[in-house]
């Protein structure tokens, strides 16, 4: 079967702006080795792969998808969304958080949407933070956003984009069922 690594590769490397040099620099490969596996003049072994899957921050089976893989665009009807998550704190209880991937297919994206539906109000507040940014619109319900010190509380309609270095957490206002569209960037 024919995966068509080094297309992949150079689709990747293109995709972000990049030079030969630049991906031969940060992997440590030369530049004509990285130019031969994009033209597929050459066969990389496993750790080659494993190093340039880790550079472009992609799972290496990425490289063993059937077909291009490299798609344009994605379609989810809402019977086909996928539930990625229910959030359990570490006492075994339940935070009541349901996440549902609205985007499962496409590969090597720069942001992650979420239907993120928070059934019931947490009873600690333990606040998160992580690389990216973050974007929230309020589908359905009452919300309280916490950002570092402060308290926002946010309605159906609201939004809110922040810096995902922020510490946050989002909690139901009440114990009414809040759905919130989520996206995320790396």
């Amino acid at each position: 079967m024919e995966f068509n690594i080094g297309k992949k590769i150079k689709h990747l490397r293109k995709e972000r702006k990049l030079t030969l040099q630049d991906v031969a620099t940060e992997t440590g490969f030369s530049p004509a080795l990285i130019s031969q596996i994009e033209n597929n003049n050459v066969s990389p072994p496993i750790a080659t792969l494993s190093k340039i899957a880790r550079f472009f921050d992609i799972k290496m089976s990425f490289f063993f998808e059937e077909g291009e893989a490299i798609a344009k665009y994605e379609i989810v009807h809402k019977e086909d969304r996928r539930v990625v998550s229910r959030v359990i704190s570490k006492d075994g209880t339940g935070h009541g958080y349901t996440y549902e991937t609205l985007s499962y297919r496409k590969s090597n994206k720069k942001m992650e949407p979420f239907l993120l539906t928070v059934s019931e109000r947490a009873t600690e507040e333990n606040l998160y933070n992580h690389e990216g940014e973050e974007f929230l619109l309020i589908l359905k319900g009452n919300a309280e956003l916490i950002l570092d010190d402060e308290r926002f509380l946010l309605k159906e309609g609201d939004a809110a984009y922040f810096d995902s270095s922020v510490k946050h957490r989002l909690l139901s206002k009440s114990d009414e069922t809040v759905e919130v569209l989520a996206v995320v960037t790396r």
